[in-house]
């Protein structure tokens, strides 16, 4: 119980006072996350549009596949980018095994499954009404989807969050393409394992709180956006005197 007791104490000490180490492993760790989780959202939602909107042989299929790899272990992604980016492996040359930008590529590939379903689940989300409004409007296919993203745009703006929390949560693909070089490639979860097994609890607790926080935060955007945007927009909706 003091090792507990000891080491939150340490932990807020650590935060309250800035600890150098203690923001560089937060701050990459964000830079990382957000990063993989914009650039799996412009191939993501793109991907997923064209799956829903058009009708293809095999496109149950193929959602049947997305949605299995949402469970893909970060480990097997890890242990496969492991293999193409390594000296040997057809992406060697670019010399991205234990740096950044390949944990970016790691990360961004291990959401990607995850993004392009949910973008999927949310178009499916759309009225039928309201594309058949949009039709007997005169809008060409192109105008409505057009307004069927938009309607879309809540449950989608959703999926983006869920992929940066798996991006910024994960270990497998952090440990094994990053190496958890310190000053380098060490992130939240990684710092967390290696720290833990080193006994520096404090240290350990402090990184846990931050991604607590930020997992906090992933919640609360995602409730806003879900509840409270949606619930302003039908209360003034609902305002609104009728004629």
């Amino acid at each position: 119980m003091s090792d507990i007791v000891s080491g939150v104490a340490q932990a807020v000490n650590l935060i309250v006072t800035l600890n150098p180490d203690v923001m560089q492993i937060a701050l990459l760790s964000l830079y990382i996350s957000l990063t993989s989780t914009i650039l799996a959202a412009c191939i993501a939602i793109p991907i997923g549009g064209f799956i829903h909107f058009y009708e293809f042989r095999g496109k149950k299929v193929l959602i049947a596949l997305i949605q299995t790899l949402y469970s893909l272990p970060t480990v097997v992604v890890g242990l496969l980018i492991y293999l193409m980016i390594s000296r040997s492996g057809p992406l060697g040359i670019f010399g991205l095994l234990y740096t950044p930008q390949g944990m970016v590529l790691g990360q961004t590939i291990l959401i990607i499954p995850m993004m392009t379903g949910l973008a999927i689940a949310a178009l499916s989300g759309v009225g039928r009404d309201i594309r058949d409004t949009l039709v007997s409007l005169g809008a060409t296919g192109f105008q409505s989807i057009i307004q069927i993203v938009k309607e879309a745009r809540v449950a989608i703006l959703s999926a983006v969050i869920l992929g940066f929390g798996r991006a910024i949560s994960e270990v497998g693909v952090a440990m094994m393409i990053g190496g958890n070089i310190r000053g380098e490639t060490r992130v939240l979860t990684t710092a967390i394992a290696l720290q833990t097994g080193l006994g520096d609890f404090g240290f350990s607790i402090a990184l846990g709180i931050i991604l607590l926080s930020i997992a906090l935060v992933i919640v609360i955007l995602m409730y806003a956006i879900t509840s409270g945007v949606v619930g302003k927009v039908e209360q003034i909706a609902g305002g609104v005197p009728r004629e």
